[in-house]
């Protein structure tokens, strides 16, 4: 991660010096919004031991792709500082059929929260942003096997159709930094990096019921990437 790191800042130096000077939007203000993808790397390792036991297959430890929004507007009285919201979320799933049971597992992450962001005055022509996400989101774990119909009757009784979930809710800080490439006048490439770092609370099972013993680096933290088309005015 940080070769892309340290890409996407030697692309950002070679593109903003040979810009041209005409820019987009001059003014000390603006503000924009747009949809965002994302690829997001938690870990997921402590997950797979237990999918590998039962014989579903192993989750990706790449990452997984999210979707979402962001939108940010400059505030007046701080130049080049400008605040914001976004959320995003994302799933995937990793299914098997054994001794005529279906299983499934479904991995899913999820949150939002107040961007702070500063645009660097001395690249022109595009937007430098560094900054941070204060927020919260959450995880959750569903797990299904199926070995049998579903009717009226046997979903009040014990039957061989089982379903679970667990989830765990926290807190998010992440530093970002983002780079704004214009396409027309009030249109905006957005391409970011940043590392969420969370503060989790206690996991739960369905109906609000603790759940213990869940290793404790399942959780998101973990490198993300983020492209995304914004309209609105940028101050750069």
């Amino acid at each position: 991660m940080k070769y892309f790191l340290t890409l996407i800042l030697a692309v950002v130096i070679v593109f903003s010096t040979s810009a041209q000077t005409n820019k987009y939007f001059d003014a000390p203000f603006g503000g924009g919004g747009g949809f965002v993808a994302g690829w997001h790397i938690p870990n997921v390792d402590p997950l797979n031991l237990k999918l590998k036991e039962i014989g579903i297959p192993e989750f990706s430890t790449s990452g997984m792709f999210t979707t979402g929004g962001e939108g940010f507007i400059y505030i007046g009285f701080v130049k080049n500082l400008r605040v914001g919201g976004m959320g995003f979320g994302g799933s995937v799933s990793s299914s098997a059929t054994i001794n005529n049971k279906n299983l499934e597992a479904i991995y899913s992450i999820g949150g939002g929260g107040v961007t702070v962001e500063y645009t660097l005055p001395f690249v022109k022509d595009i937007g430098i942003s560094v900054g941070a996400i204060l927020g919260a989101g959450s995880i959750s774990i569903e797990y299904y096997k199926n070995a049998g119909t579903f009717d009226w009757e046997n979903i009040w009784e014990e039957s061989q159709n089982v379903s679970s979930k667990i989830e765990n809710n926290y807190w998010i800080f992440s530093p970002t930094i983002k780079a704004e490439f214009p396409v027309y006048r009030f249109v905006a490439l957005r391409v970011g990096v940043g590392y969420q770092l969370t503060i989790a609370g206690d996991w739960e099972a369905e109906n609000g019921q603790t759940i213990n013993g869940v290793p404790s680096d399942l959780k998101s933290d973990g490198f993300f990437i983020q492209v995304g088309l914004f309209a609105g005015f940028f101050a750069f």
